[in-house]
């Protein structure tokens, strides 16, 4: 479609971007220089007014249970509401909350029709508006989303409002920056001369930035806004409109979000058909249908391996952003203070109980076992410590319950039950996983860790991302064949984070150069508090697209910059004039 997106087009309403231009600017800063920055208080407590901010998110989170969600959009008029098949993983109840399903072929007329105003608006408008999206959530819904997200994925409190709260923020507002940044990179006007023999041709040239259209964005089960709103962001930002489809099991999270755009936009004199919501149910998935539509021109997808294959595979001439899967590495060379690293190990394999994509899997073990000041100590050894570790951190359900939150999906059991099982006459079971008794829950669904030993032959039991609580330590020939193994399983079956413990120089500037061709991103020696997975916004880039756990990198400039196209006219200056 040739909706044109200019600069110089009047507002349609206040300039947002004053408002908000300071904390843009220092996130612009952030993003150049990646140091450590955010708007936002990192911890519940820390909020300002935390304890009447947190009582009424609780209570307008509490409010949506057994009720109607309220969203005016098209295509829903006369829809008798629907269930969805969001189920508490802390109560094993139903939310109740029902939604009115929207005519997808409705959805995308509107979502086209609302474009021209949107795009017609200048860049600092656009940035604006979609900053003060941002800053209503914050203020306004984030204990709300918190609740919503602790009661659908089943995180922590803290991990729901940390990482689906204020950092998905802070994705948001990095994928505002790299928007601007490469919208600015284009200039609006040039004159341009040159001679064609005795004549001097002058043209004076204008160029225009087009959006590609309707982009749809897939959120997931586990971490909704992680990576929807950044992806949200990045098509508004330039001009597009965006449709949402949220996973059954965890649509509250969504609905809130996509209500308040609809709200600020409408606000700011905008249609808020730009955001609209299309939900589906595992029985009648909309999946596909939205992927090919004729009408969609971007696709965001955020979930499994299997559809996020079929949607790179089936999207075109959409364009396609994918984040999928993989299986996560660790090797284990040597270590100064092999406890240290094991207890740091330890404390990312059980946060959100491995439910994260940055979790790692896969841990490659010299058979003959680490380096260490006192010695080399034997691979058995490193398994049973890397086990006692995991152990000391779930056996105490207080403990267990604040890092291993909850399972999200019934399947994720099945799953451990099987993995056990298969492992039976491969492998050895290290620790075997048990349902926890959450204190605060406790009929919440919980699962403690699987740790499987296992050899480099057992790849059909650990050669594919297996979502939740699940390790395998593998032993290898040596320090080289780990690293070996390690990377081209990541090049075969996708991998978007590794880590790496060693002493030996060589052998890092080996490991960094084989994931760097691998396309995982690399950590080296970290021990301590900070989770080894963490995913700092502004400074760590997600996902590389060099490997199948992914298609894209969350966010740089080729996350945004692609989602417009830039156009031109020239002509003959005019006598006299000047640009």
């Amino acid at each position: 479609m040739n909706v044109v997106l200019t600069d110089s087009v009047a507002l349609a309403g206040p300039d947002l971007m004053d408002r908000h231009r300071a904390v843009f600017a220092r996130a612009q800063q952030a993003c150049r220089e990646r140091h450590c920055w955010s708007p936002y208080p990192d911890m519940p407590g820390k909020y300002p007014g935390a304890g009447a901010a947190q009582l009424r998110g609780r209570q307008a989170f509490e409010a949506h249970l057994g009720a109607v969600f309220a969203l005016d959009q098209p295509g829903v008029q006369g829809a008798t509401p629907r269930e969805a098949e969001e189920v508490s993983p802390y109560t094993q109840q139903p939310l109740g909350a029902s939604y009115r399903f929207a005519d997808i072929d409705t959805l995308f007329d509107a979502a086209q029709a609302s474009i021209p105003g949107w795009a017609g608006a200048s860049i600092d408008t656009r940035i604006g508006t979609l900053m003060e999206v941002l800053d209503t959530l914050y203020r306004d819904h984030l204990f709300e989303i918190a609740n919503a997200v602790m009661h659908t994925a089943g995180q922590s409190f803290n991990m729901a409002y940390a990482g689906s709260g204020v950092n998905a923020l802070d994705r948001g507002i990095e994928a505002l920056v790299y928007a601007e940044q490469a919208m600015r990179a284009a200039p609006t006007t040039a004159r341009w001369e040159r001679s064609f023999g005795s004549a001097n041709i002058t043209l004076d040239k204008t160029y225009r930035l087009v959006p590609r259209g309707v982009a749809v964005c897939f959120s997931c089960a586990s971490f909704p806004t992680w990576n929807a709103w950044p992806s949200m962001l990045a098509s508004l930002a330039t001009g597009n409109a965006v449709i949402v489809k949220p996973h059954p099991a965890t649509v509250l999270p969504m609905a809130i979000t996509v209500r308040v755009f609809r709200q600020v936009l409408a606000a700011a004199g905008f249609d808020p058909n730009l955001v609209t919501l299309a939900l589906d149910s595992t029985q009648e998935p909309a999946g596909k249908l939205l992927v090919k539509h004729p009408k969609t021109a971007i696709v965001d997808f955020t979930g499994g391996v299997r559809f996020g294959q079929w949607v790179e595979q089936n999207a075109w001439p959409a364009l396609c952003f994918t984040e999928t899967a993989g299986c996560n590495t660790v090797v284990l060379e040597s270590a100064p203070d092999l406890d240290a690293a094991l207890r740091s190990l330890a404390t990312t394999l059980c946060m959100f109980s491995a439910q994260m994509c940055t979790s790692p899997q896969n841990i490659y073990v010299p058979r003959q076992g680490v380096r260490t000041p006192a010695g080399t100590v034997p691979y058995a050894e490193v398994a049973r410590r890397l086990a006692d570790a995991v152990a000391a951190l779930t056996s105490e359900p207080k403990k267990a319950a604040m890092i291993l939150a909850t399972i999200q999906s019934p399947q994720t059991l099945a799953m451990l039950a099987d993995l056990q099982h298969q492992a039976e006459g491969t492998g050895e079971v290290l620790l075997a996983p048990a349902a926890y008794r959450h204190p605060e829950y406790p009929d919440a669904r919980t699962s403690t860790p699987l740790m499987l030993a296992v050899g480099k032959d057992a790849r059909a039991l650990y050669g594919q991302e297996r979502f939740g609580p699940v390790s395998f330590v593998i032993a290898c020939d040596d320090a080289a064949d780990a690293l070996a193994q390690a990377t081209q399983d990541v090049k075969q079956f996708g991998g978007l984070t590794a880590f790496l413990y060693s002493e030996d120089e060589a052998f890092i500037a080996r490991a960094e150069q084989a994931y760097a061709q691998a396309g995982a991103q690399l950590t080296i020696n970290l021990t301590g508090p900070m989770p080894l997975n963490f995913a700092a916004a502004y400074s760590d880039y997600h996902v590389t697209g060099l490997n199948p756990a992914g298609n894209a990198s969350l966010t740089d400039l080729a996350f945004v910059a692609s989602r417009f196209r830039i156009t031109q006219s020239r002509r003959p200056a005019a006598a006299g004039t000047t640009l």
